[in-house]
């Protein structure tokens, strides 16, 4: 499920923000993107979003601006004496002469002037806890909302399957007078050259249609709409469960339409099969 927080604080001049994004995915899958000088709190963190978000792709981003120009800064000398030395070879190889900006070329190489790295204050480090689990709420109510759109929405299309499921019922009997008539139309056209047993043909009328009834899928259907609806109450992380359910009510959908043998009740299984598609692409989003 999708989610969004973001929590930005001030403290020791320092201004903090952090900010969380979050997919749905099978188990909990955390991103974090720090600077240098905070990678040692990067278990802390993964630990805290654990405690607080059960499974997801989580990205974490914690950026750390100073409001005061009085950064420490330092030369790496070690490393600026290896660029001048290569430096110089390469000119007596080249035979080209050392001009003044040699100097200017050797501080804007890489990692030659650095920041100082101090240690993370201990009222930075809880302001970064702090602002980490504020963004971590705003990400659980961004969820919650989500969460309440995507009820409805299955609800919505349980509802229809239920209300077409009730449409089934009109067409049940012209179901079965249908059968017994092409049955007989069909005995009709033989029935010149063949005598045919009425008890007989009424025993394998009776056996026929009790193998392409559908009540108690019906009944099975009905059931696993109302579990469906039930599950979506619970206070718990439930997406798994209601896959489960989904699965159940296309097996019983599929059922209806295979011993159908009525095309106005084949059009209302198709029905069935859209609203049944449209809550598996959205059960794609939930915990």
């Amino acid at each position: 499920m999708t989610g969004y927080g973001k929590e930005t604080v001030a403290v020791n001049e320092k201004k903090i923000t952090v900010e969380l994004r979050t997919l749905n995915s099978r188990s909990l899958d955390t991103n974090l993107r720090l600077s240098a000088d905070y990678r040692e709190m990067e278990m802390e963190l993964r630990s805290l979003i654990a405690e607080h978000i059960v499974r997801g792709k989580v990205d974490y981003y914690l950026a750390v601006e100073s409001d005061s120009s009085a950064s420490i800064h330092h030369v790496n000398q070690e490393l600026a004496g290896h660029y001048f030395n290569e430096i110089k070879e390469l000119a007596r190889s080249t035979g080209m002469p050392l001009g003044p900006e040699v100097l200017t070329t050797l501080l804007r190489l890489p990692d030659v002037i650095g920041q100082v790295s101090e240690e993370i204050p201990e009222g930075q480090k809880r302001a970064i806890l702090n602002a980490t689990i504020s963004a971590v709420k705003k990400v659980d109510e961004y969820r919650l909302h989500e969460g309440e759109i995507l009820e409805r929405d299955f609800s919505s299309h349980i509802y229809s399957i239920l209300k077409l499921l009730n449409d089934i019922e009109p067409f049940e009997n012209e179901r079965v007078a249908s059968i017994r008539n092409r049955l007989r139309a069909d005995l009709a056209q033989i029935e010149a050259n063949v005598k045919v047993d009425e008890n007989r043909f009424e025993q394998e009328l009776i056996y026929y249609l009790e193998k392409i009834d559908f009540t108690e899928e019906k009944i099975r259907l009905n059931k696993h709409c109302d579990h469906f609806l039930l599950i979506m109450k619970e206070k718990e992380s439930q997406g798994r469960k209601l896959g489960f359910v989904a699965q159940e009510i296309g097996r019983e959908v599929n059922t209806l339409g295979s011993k159908a043998n009525n095309s106005d009740i084949q059009q209302l299984v198709v029905q069935m099969k859209d609203e049944l598609e449209k809550i598996k692409e959205q059960l794609l989003n939930i915990l």
